[in-house]
């Protein structure tokens, strides 16, 4: 059995207890002639996954709904037919937000179902960015709900995303995950559930996207994978509710990032050439630069240096063509020298060690914000033990330590790792330091 969440997040919409449920049952059972005796025990045996039997899900569905003024199905508190067939493409955005919902409030909770899942593959991967490409669009998601939703709320979660963004590149993504899910909880789904017109709401799923992309990248960097897929795959589908093609590009994005570091290549090339065609008047250069990038090193880790190579100068044009204040707040993490880092990476997996060090050097001389200094400094290190610097790889390793201190965050610990791996191969007095200085870090638990 499987903790029912979404019953869970459905009794927390309506403020109904354990209790004050089983009794609402029991009197809409009486109703229809049923002697009915259920107590709190029966319905928390229901939100562990327990089926109520007979009438009783009806009856559920009967109660919620008069207490949250809407209709209520079996879909919706996890009560359809089991063994039935999921939702189809296009699932109603009502239905995709009480899902959602469900999923923030789990997490919250930390229910090890939803914080161990595994990351999907095949159709399940594929179809999210496939329906976000592809019609039908969402022609109204005007929404008539009891607490109207002003624009104030929606400029209130665009800040929220700026600061939750912040606090991640400042402190990593296991200080950040449970403050950004918390906020999500108790802010932004009562938000989505309220009254809203088109428009309005159009910004306000926008808004809501973009934080919800944040949690996914700090489950990412907490290496809860399925958790963050999870999350890409909700903000992408409120990208589609916004209508804003180059949000949606931006959320595939990250979803390129993270076929990468799990090793799905073509995944990754795919999901690029997707975003590129499908938000091509929307992709901003700074967009497009990070998603080129990114496809340069797939095809550099699949062995086509050719293409690998064709990549990296269309992504150096594009960075080339990069505005700071005409790219929206979501891409400002393509700062000068992202993308030679990312070039420096293709590069190295080629062979081509000379050139990754120019880019690496590079883009360790540009000024970047905390954490993407520590991912420079440590490709710069990787790149120097592969030429044999010894000496200078242990003061790179020694700054990236310095710098990453008071981050908690998985994907730097695994650079970190590395490069305290690869100073232990290499031997020497300087080397030997520098990775007991590593070394030491890596001793403080996350």
């Amino acid at each position: 059995m499987h903790p029912n969440t979404l019953l869970d997040a459905m009794l927390a919409e309506a403020g109904i207890s354990h209790a004050g449920l089983a009794a609402r049952v029991n009197q809409a059972g009486r109703a229809r002639g049923l002697a009915l005796r259920y107590e709190h025990t029966a319905v928390a045996r229901w939100l562990k996954g327990q089926r109520p039997r007979g009438q009783v899900p009806d009856l559920i569905c009967e109660v919620l709904a008069a207490r949250l003024h809407r209709t209520v199905g079996l879909d919706d508190i996890g009560l359809g037919v089991p063994g039935g067939p999921l939702p189809a493409p296009g699932t109603p955005l009502a239905g995709f937000v009480e899902r959602a919902t469900a999923l923030w409030r789990s997490d919250e909770q930390r229910r090890p179902h939803v914080l161990d899942a595994p990351a999907v593959t095949g159709n399940p991967a594929v179809m999210p960015v496939w329906e976000w490409e592809n019609p039908p669009e969402d022609a109204d998601v005007s929404r008539p709900g009891r607490a109207r939703v002003s624009a104030a709320d929606v400029s209130m979660l665009t800040a929220a995303r700026a600061h939750y963004e912040q606090m991640y590149r400042r402190a990593g993504g296991l200080a950040t995950r449970a403050r950004i899910v918390g906020f999500l909880t108790t802010e932004t789904a009562p938000l989505l559930r309220g009254g809203y017109g088109d428009a309005l709401g159009r910004r306000l799923h926008r808004a809501a996207g973009g934080l919800v992309a944040v949690a996914g990248i700090c489950a990412y960097d907490s290496d809860a994978q399925g958790l963050a897929q999870r999350y890409f795959h909700q903000a992408l589908r409120l990208a589609k509710a916004s209508g804003d093609r180059g949000l949606g590009a931006y959320v595939v994005a990250l979803l390129v990032n993270q076929a990468l570091f799990m090793g799905e290549y073509r995944q990754a090339v795919a999901f690029a050439e997707a975003a590129l065609r499908s938000a091509h008047g929307e992709i901003t250069p700074a967009l497009a630069a990070d998603l080129t990038a990114m496809q340069a090193k797939a095809y550099a880790h699949l062995g086509d240096g050719a293409a690998a190579l064709a990549l990296i100068r269309r992504a150096e044009a594009e960075a080339e063509r990069i505005s700071p204040g005409r790219e929206p707040a979501e891409t400002g993490y393509v700062q000068p020298g992202l993308v030679n880092v990312q070039v420096a990476e293709a590069l190295l997996s080629l062979g081509e060690v000379a050139a990754a060090h120019e880019h690496a050097a590079a883009a360790v001389g540009t000024p970047a914000h905390d954490r993407g200094r520590v991912h420079r400094l440590a490709m710069l290190c990787q790149v120097e033990l592969r030429q044999g610097e010894q000496d200078r790889a242990a003061d790179t390793a020694v700054e990236m330590t310095e710098r990453a201190r008071g981050m908690e965050s998985r994907r730097l610990r695994d650079r970190l790792r590395l490069v305290h791996e690869q100073l232990l191969a290499g031997g020497g007095a300087e080397a030997r330091r520098a990775a007991d200085v590593v070394g030491g870090a890596l001793r403080v638990p996350l």
